[in-house]
């Protein structure tokens, strides 16, 4: 994803829909972008059907906003009579637009809390938000969100019945956390794991989501596997504390990504606890953890360092009464940005790559 193409999608921004006068990157309509040696811009255009009316304006509108910065370039546009979820038939879940799986290489680095207050801060940001804690072995979202003890309700009005998600204000959650006991410990073999994963995915009656935010367990194990085989995913984020022990193990779970038969783009890196700063003592920050390995794992990765995450009480005491939700919480406003950047990451990858699709790994 090279600036060219970052400002090509950008500039496609302006370009509104005519009937739905929303642009057409939010309407996830850009598809298979390139830019080809001679500097010709091409890109397929998806509409909803030989019947639709507003092709010729919507010709013009592209060839305006990239002449407006690439004068010189030939613009191909091929329009294509269907939408982009026609392209994923093994998409179990089309009512779902973009999932996004939260991971680490090592357990301690904070992903849980930066998939609650990730998912907190897409839902200020006026988006559909879904949350699934594929953490089985410690499923810590529903403390996280007050919701511990409460049991999801089943639906039968399908063929199969399906576990509905527990909502709290506008955000929907799966968790193995509110099926079993709280202090029951969770033994589990690789097949059965892979059943409750499928189950979370395909057994639930999720509800139409911009984004699935999937916390995922540390490591490179049967999970994570099963994950890439049954969620068609859109991309995964990485975290990493600044320690050089927990690069080292975020370069491992990265790695399995980008694997070429699993192909999951890393979309970025959020570095967590970069910094301490008492509150008697304003400015004066301690590199408690060291510092750099978030830039190196972006680096490593060939992506973007979303953001730096400082310590701060007040944020590790919400999550354990239950408040990831409040607002005027201190890293609020950090998470907002990560997640404006994580949006413009997910619309690019969009513009770029085909849906997601669910891979077959070999053993």
């Amino acid at each position: 994803m090279n600036e060219r193409t970052e400002q090509i999608v950008n500039a496609l921004r302006s370009v509104l829909e005519p009937v739905r006068k929303i642009d057409i990157i939010t309407l996830r309509m850009l598809r298979d972008l390139r830019v080809d040696a001679q500097g010709g811009i091409h890109m397929n255009i998806y509409i909803p059907g030989k019947a639709y009316s507003e092709q010729a304006v919507l010709y013009q509108r592209i060839h305006e906003a990239l002449a407006a910065i690439f004068p010189e370039a030939t613009v191909h546009v091929h329009f294509i009579n269907s939408m982009p979820s026609a392209e994923a038939p093994n998409l179990t879940v089309p009512q779902i637009s973009n999932i996004i799986a939260v991971a680490s290489g090592k357990g301690g680095v904070g992903k849980s809390t930066i998939s609650a207050s990730l998912a907190s801060a897409l839902i200020r940001a006026g988006y559909r938000v879904g949350l699934m804690d594929a953490d089985l072995y410690g499923p810590s979202i529903p403390a996280m969100f007050g919701i511990a003890g409460q049991k999801p309700a089943v639906t039968h009005d399908g063929p199969t019945p399906k576990l509905v998600p527990i909502q709290t204000g506008r955000l929907h959650i799966v968790s193995l956390g509110n099926i079993i006991d709280p202090e029951q410990a969770v033994v589990l073999r690789g097949p059965r794991l892979a059943a409750i994963i499928k189950q979370f995915f395909n057994d639930t009656a999720w509800p139409p989501l911009d984004y699935l935010v999937v916390d995922l367990p540390p490591g490179t194990g049967d999970i994570q596997l099963t994950l890439v085989q049954t969620i068609p995913l859109t991309g995964v984020v990485m975290v990493t504390t600044p320690q050089e022990i927990a690069y080292i193990d975020a370069i491992k779970a990265a790695n399995m990504f980008q694997m070429e038969q699993i192909a999951v783009p890393v979309l970025g890196v959020i570095e967590n606890m970069s910094w301490f700063e008492p509150p008697e003592l304003p400015g004066k920050r301690y590199y408690l953890f060291g510092q750099g390995a978030g830039a190196r794992l972006a680096d490593y990765t060939q992506t973007t360092l979303l953001g730096q995450l400082p310590i701060v009480e007040e944020h590790r005491m919400s999550m354990d009464t239950g408040q990831a939700l409040s607002d005027g919480l201190r890293l609020n406003d950090d998470f907002d940005r990560i997640a404006s950047l994580l949006i413009k990451k997910v619309d690019l990858r969009n513009a770029i790559f085909s849906p997601g699709l669910a891979v077959q790994v070999q053993s």
